[in-house]
């Protein structure tokens, strides 16, 4: 959000979901989170980040001057580093294939995409329906 770190892959993504894990919830303060993987080994960041171990054999990463989640990372998937999609300078990279961890949504998740959608906040203009959520 503040920009104080960067970081850079020329990898291929592993795979991009939608994750709806409560600890994720949590850990973002969000209905769900939009993840996509690369090899670990393929990153390089600028900038200092603070590490948070979320649950045993996790570490999930910020930003320390503005608080941003920047990435997570678990024994569990020793050579890839998760990336929140929101953080792609550009955003069209990121196509989501699945939804994880769906028994754990928030119940309102199923309803969004046949709420109205507005440009910007309640006042602004309502933009029409297309396919695409």
């Amino acid at each position: 959000m503040c920009g104080a770190i960067r970081y850079e892959t020329q990898a291929e993504m592993i795979w991009a979901l939608l994750c709806h894990c409560e600890d994720c919830q949590r850990a973002a303060g969000a209905d769900y989170i939009g993840w996509f993987a690369v090899p670990s080994d393929s990153m390089t960041w600028q900038g200092k980040r603070k590490f948070y171990a979320s649950s045993p054999g996790v570490q999930r990463s910020f930003c320390e001057t503005c608080g941003t989640p920047m990435s997570f990372q678990a024994d569990r998937f020793p050579n890839e580093t998760h990336l929140y999609a929101p953080s792609l300078d550009d955003r069209s990279l990121y196509k989501p294939t699945a939804n994880i961890f769906w028994p754990e949504h928030v119940p309102w998740a199923q309803d969004a995409p046949q709420l109205p959608r507005y440009e910007k906040g309640l006042k602004s203009p309502v933009l029409p329906r297309t396919n695409q959520n």
